[in-house]
């Protein structure tokens, strides 16, 4: 077997740069509202347009992505058939099924399931709140560390370094005027957050829209993933203890009872 020279070091990265190319249009895709079209995948990404084209083309061979009516793109079938089998066989998500459930119908309101996902947290399970008002996320999207509770659940369980690592090169972006920027004024919260249990989105991410987040902990103590419940502010109980954090708590200690070896 040839062992590595300056030349086929020179292809990896070549190729690990192509693959990341790749990656960032698909996400882009994935991400839009509307269809994108070429120019808008150009001028998001920064690549030329003839590379993005280049990009668009062989996601497409690939079933990856698919041409809407109007020239704009979307995810194709066998990217959804993908994901669809990643969900089914999530231990975790195995794992939490029961709990979330009686986490809905005790709050209910929307749950979600999120895990870290790079510098993001992304959902993985959402069971719909039974009422006529509903939020309009969906299994798949994408939310800050910093302004969502799943993230900033996450984030105080992690230690100071892992904090920095994860929050290095962010910039906190105000998506709301509730939104915090900034960092002394974050970390003050993770902390409170650690000692508490809970976090809380204060209508960070969407107005009026009120969450609570906790992290489902191992045994090893390493942070699995986390759970909210999103409940519209006109509809916010006002004993949010008993109401929602108390069975968010219970149905991340279950999700983690389940997830330990020998409980399953």
């Amino acid at each position: 077997m040839p062992s590595d020279t300056p030349s086929s070091d020179a292809a990896k990265a070549t190729g690990t740069a192509a693959f990341s190319k790749f990656m960032a249009v698909l996400q882009l895709v994935a991400d839009a509202a509307d269809p994108p079209t070429i120019a808008q995948l150009a001028a998001e990404s920064g690549y030329p347009r003839p590379t993005v084209y280049r990009i668009v083309g062989a996601l497409i061979a690939e079933g990856l992505v698919v041409e809407g009516e109007r020239g704009g793109y979307a995810l194709g079938p066998r990217l959804m058939s993908l994901a669809s089998r990643s969900w089914e066989r999530s231990d975790l998500r195995i794992a939490a099924t029961d709990a979330l459930q009686a986490l809905r119908d005790a709050t209910q309101e929307t749950v979600h399931l999120a895990v870290r996902s790079g510098s993001e947290m992304v959902y993985v399970e959402k069971l719909e709140s039974p009422h006529a008002v509903r939020m309009t996320s969906r299994i798949g999207t994408r939310v800050t560390l910093y302004s969502s509770s799943v993230g900033k659940a996450y984030l105080s369980m992690q230690t100071p370094a892992e904090r920095d690592a994860l929050l290095h090169g962010i910039v906190l972006q105000r998506f709301t005027p509730h939104t915090v920027t900034d960092r002394n004024t974050l970390d003050a919260e993770l902390n409170a957050t650690r000692a508490r249990g809970y976090a809380e989105d204060r209508e960070e991410n969407e107005a009026q829209i009120f969450c609570y987040g906790s992290a489902i902990v191992g045994t090893n103590g390493a942070t699995l993933g986390c759970v909210s419940v999103s409940i519209p502010l006109f509809r916010k109980s006002a004993t949010p203890l008993e109401t929602y954090v108390e069975p968010l708590k219970e149905a991340c200690r279950a999700i983690a009872q389940r997830m330990s070896p020998g409980t399953r």
